[in-house]
């Protein structure tokens, strides 16, 4: 049996999707992802690089953590967001599970960068 590309429900050998809803969010999910592909990309990598710098930077100014405790804050907002769940994770757990991971992982990226300013704050890091 075939499954819907969405939810993950099972289809007839003829349909594609389970529902109407379904395919449109589906439509509307690639609508969105091929407008903001490009800045998603270019600001993905520039935040990802940015926290590898401040790692780097940390050990010789302590005050680095700040850029990288925004980096991990503002990738967490971007992925809460706009969450475009890479495509082998798509075709894995289909789309809605595949979303709800990624804003799982925007989650854990705001709690962590939320977690290292405070640390830096009260000077435990």
């Amino acid at each position: 049996m075939k499954k819907c590309p969405y939810c993950a429900k099972e289809v007839g050998l003829h349909e594609l999707y389970c529902s109407d809803e379904c395919q449109k969010s589906v439509n509307d999910f690639h609508d969105k992802r091929d407008k903001a592909q490009k800045a998603f990309s270019i600001i993905n990598g520039f935040f990802v690089l940015g926290i590898g710098i401040s790692i780097f930077l940390y050990s010789f100014m302590p005050a680095a953590a700040y850029f990288g405790a925004a980096c991990l804050i503002i990738l967490g907002i971007m992925y809460l967001f706009l969450p475009f769940p890479a495509d082998i994770m798509i075709e894995k757990y289909k789309l809605k599970k595949a979303i709800f991971f990624t804003r799982i992982i925007a989650g854990v990226l705001l709690l962590l960068g939320v977690i290292v300013a405070l640390l830096k704050v009260f000077s435990i890091l």
